[in-house]
């Protein structure tokens, strides 16, 4: 396969080692903000209503804590291990609210691996500022088998109008 940002390519648990990195980088739109809140049904004003958010602790709209958590769960899904990871579990620890617009990079670095090709991963995902904004541990089943394909391809879903 000749584009690879058209692929995705995974790590195998041989091919991991403790202090191995990866990367992956995503901007919080508003279609992000609004399409989240209607896939996890959380649609608590402070992340939706300008009005509400403005008298909030954070003073204007953020996102969804589980927004940041799903960026390290696609990190794991198709940077490192990549495709044919398992999920086992996840601490996260929020440091301070993202807001739209901000640009979010998530950090794995391997900690350790262990038997049954299980494999933990240190998560720090940071703003723009390079700030830390959640922190956490990862607990994976990396893949056995080497695998590259195509990435599939998502419909382009945008709001056009709330109102």
């Amino acid at each position: 396969m000749s584009d690879t940002l058209d692929t995705l390519e995974n790590i195998t648990y041989d091919e991991l080692n403790e202090g191995d990195t990866a990367t992956f980088v995503r901007t919080l739109s508003e279609d992000d903000l609004v399409l989240f809140a209607a896939v996890s049904g959380d649609v608590n004003p402070v992340h939706l209503d300008p009005e509400f958010a403005a008298n909030s602790l954070f003073g204007e709209r953020v996102a969804h804590g589980m927004w940041s958590g799903a960026l390290i769960s696609a990190a794991l899904a198709t940077v490192m291990p990549g495709p044919g990871t398992v999920y086992l579990e996840q601490t996260l620890s929020f440091k301070r609210p993202v807001k739209l617009d901000d640009t979010l990079t998530v950090n794995l670095k391997v900690l350790r691996k262990a038997a049954k090709n299980r494999v933990v991963f240190r998560c720090d995902v940071t703003n723009q500022n390079n700030q830390k904004v959640v922190t956490g541990e990862a607990r994976v089943i990396a893949p056995t088998e080497k695998v590259s394909l195509y990435k599939p391809t998502l419909p382009n879903i945008s709001i056009e109008d709330r109102n």
